[in-house]
């Protein structure tokens, strides 16, 4: 929650991290307002001398082996700066300057116009707009978006064995072919990484995304899915179905095309079943890579916002199990995930659906 977003944690002092040069470009602050933020970051709201305002955003260093602090920061500043080749209307906030040494960038403030009910048909111009910006040209600016792997299929298929639901013969072949088919390498749409409410802002010239630290390349229609397999990593997980589902995807696929002038390529419902089969999306980010987050499913359920793991599962594999009915490739998937869905509900029955996309928390 960024750039002109409402909550804060309050006035502080004005030591914001910017550097003489920094104050150079931009100006000299007279106060400053720290903003809610995930750990990962810090931000602030600074009120310049002159009556402008800005963002400014640290990448805060995560600690411990393996931190990605600087490949975060080398991410969503390389993001921004392809992103701004969308021109007027913007989809992302513009970025004023940097300070590489301090993982520091200074951002335009976005005057946040709040809540408005039908949100999603912008949302999904917008998106479209910011995958369309990018191709082959573009690859190494960032890195490939990364898919679900043979570990995660053998996770989510000892899921099923868990919970006593046979798993088709030919069902291990298929998933090993999806992993291939995801394969982003020949894809190069300018992804978000994170595309979920909260990171949108709605501004008096469209919806702009914030928040770019997991930015990549790879297959637009891996956000696109967002929409049928429930915002598969954010914490406000929803549900969208029916028509407005319909139209969403459709002015998602006719704004790339009038960009690109080609249709969107790849199969949606390759998408939602890697979605699927990624135990690390029932978790947040902090807690992925650390456990088989399916295995845990028999045993326990965990919460990750206002949902429970089995809630998010429950909503993908009915999603999953929908769009695959007919498919070539994955009507064995489709089968098990229908089968999956009736077991959880046998065994639990007081699961909840999720939410519905009338119902997201405007902050």
């Amino acid at each position: 929650m960024l750039c002109g977003a409402p909550s804060t944690l309050g006035v502080m002092s004005i030591q914001v991290p910017l550097s003489e040069e920094l104050r150079s470009v931009v100006g000299t602050p007279a106060e400053a307002t720290l903003l809610e933020s995930s750990p990962r970051s810090r931000v602030w709201r600074v009120g310049l001398r002159g009556g402008d305002r800005v963002i400014v955003k640290q990448i805060a260093d995560g600690g411990g082996v393996g931190s990605d602090e600087d490949a975060r920061y080398a991410r969503e500043v390389a993001a921004l700066r392809l992103a701004a080749r969308a021109g007027r209307p913007a989809v992302a906030p513009e970025l004023l300057a940097v300070d590489p040494a301090a993982r520091v960038m200074v951002l335009e403030y976005l005057d946040d116009q709040g809540a408005v009910d039908d949100w999603m048909p912008g949302y999904a111009e917008s998106l479209a707009r910011l995958h369309a910006l990018t191709g082959p040209a573009d690859s190494g600016t960032l890195p490939a978006w990364s898919g679900p792997t043979a570990a995660d299929a053998d996770s989510f298929l000892a899921l099923a064995k868990a919970l006593d639901v046979t798993v088709p013969p030919g069902l291990p072949n298929d998933l090993a072919d999806l992993i291939d088919r995801l394969d982003p390498t020949s894809h190069h749409a300018l992804l978000h990484g994170d595309p979920c409410p909260g990171n949108d802002l709605r501004t008096a010239d469209g919806l702009r995304f914030i928040d770019f630290e997991q930015a990549s390349l790879g297959n637009g229609l891996v956000e696109l899915a967002y929409f049928r397999i429930g915002f598969p990593t954010c914490w406000c997980a929803m549900s969208v179905t029916g028509t407005p589902l319909t139209e969403v995807e459709d002015i998602y696929r006719s704004t790339w095309l009038a960009l690109t002038g080609t249709d969107v390529p790849g199969d949606l419902a390759d998408a939602c079943a890697g979605w699927l089969i990624r135990g690390d999306a029932l978790v947040q980010r902090a807690e992925r890579e650390t456990a088989d987050h399916f295995a845990r499913i028999p045993a326990e359920d965990f919460d990750w916002g206002y949902v429970s793991a089995r809630e998010r599962l429950l909503h993908r594999l009915s999603a999953v199990a929908d769009v695959t009915r007919t498919h070539d490739h994955l009507h064995l998937l489709g089968r098990l995930s229908d089968t999956l869905a009736t077991r959880l509900l046998t065994r639990w029955p007081t699961l909840r659906p999720l939410p519905a996309h009338g119902e997201r928390p405007w902050f």
